[in-house]
């Protein structure tokens, strides 16, 4: 269950401008791409594990060892079924620009990449500037149409079902005890992903928005809808 925040003019505003992405019929040219990122605790047995053996399960030991944390950068094109997963030290502003530069390469053809992602102070132009000089980043920057949630809307972000996905199917309740294990996990999951080009079937639209919170069309958008 989300609580949703106060629908004022400028939560209006933003919500209707992804929903108004999100619609848009797949266009390769201007592809469709929803950014989020997670933290992960990394554990490690302290004793072995129990293989499983006929007629016995595997067994683990409660006991782990706390190593740490990392960060997962998730990107994924809904309608594309393309998957973009990087666990990185931290979420600092310097890895998510190598991200960001990471996931334009991916796009060599595109006129521009529509970037759906939240508010954090990281997610700006500025982040790039700053790992990759003026020049460079404001070019990598100038790869994307960014389109931010609402603050206290990032369940508006596609990007949190494909989190949810990964943490699932990739995390599952294994311990995973270093940034290299991780990586490797990741990477598989990764191509599987990609192989089956799983795609998300996102439902709720700006029509079932003004219906859901009961307000009329945005008075922000001059375009008929």
């Amino acid at each position: 269950m989300w609580c949703i925040a106060d629908l004022d003019d400028e939560y209006i505003e933003k919500m209707e401008n992804v929903l108004e992405t999100y619609e848009r019929p797949y266009n390769a040219q201007e592809p469709v791409v929803c950014q989020d990122e997670k933290p992960v605790t990394l554990h490690a047995d302290v004793r072995p594990l129990s293989p499983a053996v006929p007629g016995r399960e595997a067994r683990r030991d409660n006991e782990y060892e706390r190593c740490g944390t990392a960060n997962v950068f998730c990107a994924v094109e809904p309608k594309g079924g393309r998957h973009f997963t990087s666990p990185t030290p931290d979420r600092s502003a310097f890895q998510l620009a190598v991200f960001l530069c990471g996931l334009a390469l991916q796009y060599p053809a595109a006129n521009t990449i529509h970037l759906v992602m939240d508010n954090l102070h990281t997610h700006h132009r500025k982040s790039l500037v700053d790992a990759f000089g003026e020049e460079m980043g404001r070019e990598i920057w100038g790869r994307f149409t960014v389109h931010y949630t609402p603050t206290h809307g990032s369940w508006l972000n596609q990007a949190e079902i494909a989190i949810s996905l990964f943490a699932r199917q990739c995390l599952g309740g294994r311990r995973i005890r270093n940034l290299k294990t991780l990586r490797r996990e990741a990477r598989s999951w990764n191509r599987q992903m990609n192989r089956a080009r799983k795609k998300i079937n996102w439902t709720f639209d700006r029509r079932a928005a003004r219906l859901k919170f009961c307000y009329k069309k945005n008075p922000f958008k001059r375009s008929k809808t």
